[in-house]
Parts: structure tokens; sequence; C-alpha cells
């Protein structure tokens, strides 16, 4: 909470009046978290994120422990203390193909709850592991934890670590518009343009919002290796999260770029 020796309030006011002049002061900063999902799922896309947060305005990543580049990506990010580091639970991916979702690839059974928690449990273990440390936050891929089992299980693990799972936190809106394609997988470009960044930015709310996005490097992807759905628009996002503009929008408009540990360490 701020002090009154930090910001600039009510002069000879009684302690009620301060104490309703700081709450307005803190509900109405506009607060923004960065983060980047699929850190780690290869060379490219880990490149990509970093590039983003070296060069851009990412904060916040979340590690895919089963990536092919899931230890070389957290080796790279023991040079950027400011990058945030979370989980993304990776239980399969689907496409939407002939009027129907299928399946790219799945890690469990996703209707079994024992096969969920198990395969959640062990990749917090595996996050703890590689990383030595519990995660700044927890979600997933393609938001599986938000239909069960997997949403119970995802609480489980969140509530148990003492940190926000995605859709959960009334404290954290989640914003995911700032994605290059429809829910059954057609391109929208103007979807992850500058344009459309800076539009996202000059009408952000107040409190606290989480921005999702999806950098990456995608020329040396293996997609046979590890397929996906999102590709080529990884190199359109990260051109606009490193565009100059979007910083000074930032800056401009009084906007607090945080991450999930920053708000960690302010309670």
């Amino acid at each position: 909470m701020p002090s009154r020796t930090n910001i600039s309030g009510p002069k000879q006011c009684c302690p009620s009046c301060w104490q309703t002049w700081v709450y307005s002061y803190v509900t109405s900063r506009r607060r923004l978290i960065v983060n980047a999902d699929d850190f780690g799922l290869d060379a490219g896309i880990s490149r990509g994120i970093i590039a983003a947060h070296e060069r851009g305005v990412v904060t916040s990543t979340s590690l895919m422990v089963r990536g092919r580049d899931a230890e070389q990506a957290v080796t790279q990010s023991h040079a950027f203390s400011a990058l945030g580091l979370g989980l993304h639970l990776d239980l399969g991916e689907w496409a939407f193909r002939n009027g129907e979702w299928v399946p790219l690839y799945q890690v469990v059974p996703i209707d079994s709850p024992i096969a969920v928690s198990r395969e959640v449990d062990r990749q917090l273990e595996s996050f703890r592991e590689l990383v030595g440390r519990d995660p700044t936050h927890i979600d997933s891929h393609q938001h599986v934890h938000q239909r069960e089992p997997i949403r119970s299980a995802a609480t489980r693990i969140a509530a148990e670590v003492g940190v926000p799972l995605r859709h959960e936190t009334a404290s954290i809106r989640y914003l995911g518009r700032f994605y290059g394609q429809t829910t059954e997988g057609e391109p929208i470009p103007d979807s992850i343009s500058v344009a459309a960044l800076l539009s996202i930015i000059e009408t952000l709310p107040p409190g606290i919002t989480e921005l999702c996005c999806h950098p990456g490097y995608v020329k040396d992807t293996d997609h046979a290796e590890y397929p996906t759905m999102y590709s080529g628009e990884r190199e359109m996002e990260l051109s606009a999260l490193c565009e100059p503009r979007v910083r000074e929008a930032i800056a401009a408009g009084g906007i607090e770029l945080c991450s999930f540990e920053h708000l960690r360490q302010e309670n």
C-alpha cells in the first residue's frame, strides 16, 4: 500500500478520509502483466519470448515443462531476473478440422480425473526440478483448465502453491483478444497488429490486467515433432510487442508494467 511519503494525497485530513483516498488510488491504478505462453515448447519460441521481454513489453512467461526446449529455456531465463516464470499446464492441443475439434496430441485422457490429477502433479514437480522454486502463476495450454476434471486439479495445485490461476483469480482480469486466430483457427492478422495492441492499451480499464500473448520465431520449428495450430502468427506478435510505440503508449497512459512475482512481493 502506498505511504504518505511517496504519493500526493489529501492534506490535513482525518484517517477515514485518507483511507478512502488510498483505496480510490489503488483501485484506479492501471497495471498490466504481459504474459507469453508456451515458453520451452521449442527453441524458436523460447528465443522469441526472451526477445519480447528484452526488447519489448513482455513481463512474464509460462513454461511448458514437456517442451523439448524446457531445460534450455529455464537456463536462458536466469539472465533475466525481471521475467516472471509460471507453469503452463500441457494436457494436449486440439485443432478445428472439418467442423470439429480433433487432437493434434494428447498427454493423458482429459476426462479421467485420476490421470489428469497425476499429470498435473507431475508437471508441477517437473517445474520445481527445472526451476528450483514454485511457479509465480499457473495457466494451461489452450485454456483446458476451464473444463473439468482439469479445472479441479489446477485449482487444487494453485491453492497449494498460493499463486494465481488464470480465469480463477478475481483480482486479475484476463485479456485474450491479442490473438491471431478465430476460435475455429481462421487467421485474423489485424488482431495482432501494432494498431490492435495500441487500442488495447488505450482502453485498458483500472485494476490489474493479464494480457496473454504468443510471440516466437518459427522458421526452425519442427511441427512434426511438436504439432501446434498457432505458427506464423507468432512472429507477427513478436514484432508488435517490440514496437517502440507500444511502450511509449504504456508510459503515456500511466500504466504500470508488472509481473505476478511483483504482485506477490507487494503482498
